[in-house]
């Protein structure tokens, strides 16, 4: 069985949501989408805001939203260290939509006052924490 699984941790700032052997995860990295199986090359990558699928050794399926972080791969263990994670089911729609409607606003003011740069980075987590939202009602329908 070993073989066919590699260990993962999933840690928050807050705490350790994800600890376990896995056949697979997919995450977003900062170049994009990754695919990590048992056997991957050792990666060490930054993540953009979005869903970790995890894929435990029992064939069942767990998403978990992350507004950012760090991934490291060994050949043995894989750790994702996320700035905020959150399990899916425990995501709250309406706030997402306010946070993203929030952000929309304050990009299209176009005062000096406003800080691009974290309005949009607040813009990409709220369209993430959507996205995984979205994922999990697809997956339960």
């Amino acid at each position: 069985m070993a073989m066919f699984t590699v260990n993962l941790n999933v840690v928050s700032a807050e705490e350790s949501l994800f600890s376990g052997h896995i056949k697979s995860l997919q995450i977003t990295g900062s170049e994009g989408e990754l695919g990590i199986m048992p056997g991957h090359a050792p990666l060490l990558t930054s993540l953009k805001p979005g869903m970790a699928r995890i894929v435990n050794e029992h064939d069942e399926e767990e998403v978990i939203y992350l507004s950012g972080g760090m991934l490291e791969v060994q050949p043995n263990n894989v750790i994702v260290l996320a700035d905020v994670a959150t399990r899916a089911d425990d995501l709250d729609e309406q706030a997402a939509l306010d946070a993203k409607q929030r952000a929309e606003e304050h990009l299209n003011k176009h005062s000096d006052d406003v800080d691009f740069a974290e309005v949009a980075s607040e813009l990409a987590r709220a369209i993430a924490q959507l996205r995984v939202i979205q994922a999990t009602k697809k997956k339960v329908n």
